[in-house]
């Protein structure tokens, strides 16, 4: 015995002619706007955009915090809250570029 119900086709064996007819149809994948030919290109340049901005708004935030941890003397205070700046204001402008990608796409 296998531990599953007869003919429910979620046993260790191969499963019920049923449930194998709804396996193997499929309508096939729908045409969207957005797995057009020729918007690789966008895409790629999106990504590239949201990756480089991401990195430069942290990266300012914590060089940012450094100094003035560096100034006032403490140790990674204003590294932290730097970093949490920079990655929120690379955050609202990685919606802001999405946002704008998307309707350009309508």
């Amino acid at each position: 015995m296998s531990g599953a119900m007869p003919g429910s086709g979620h046993g260790w064996g191969r499963p019920d002619d049923e449930a194998a007819g709804r396996l193997l149809y499929s309508a096939g994948p729908e045409r969207a706007r957005v797995n057009e030919p020729g918007r690789a290109g966008a895409y790629l340049a999106l990504f590239s955009e949201i990756g480089f901005v991401l990195l430069v708004t942290v990266l300012a935030g914590v060089l940012g915090g450094y100094w003035i941890d560096k100034q006032l003397g403490t140790v990674p205070l204003f590294v932290l809250a730097g970093f949490a700046l920079g990655l929120a204001g690379g955050s609202m402008a990685i919606y802001r570029m999405i946002t704008r990608f998307l309707s350009r796409l309508e």
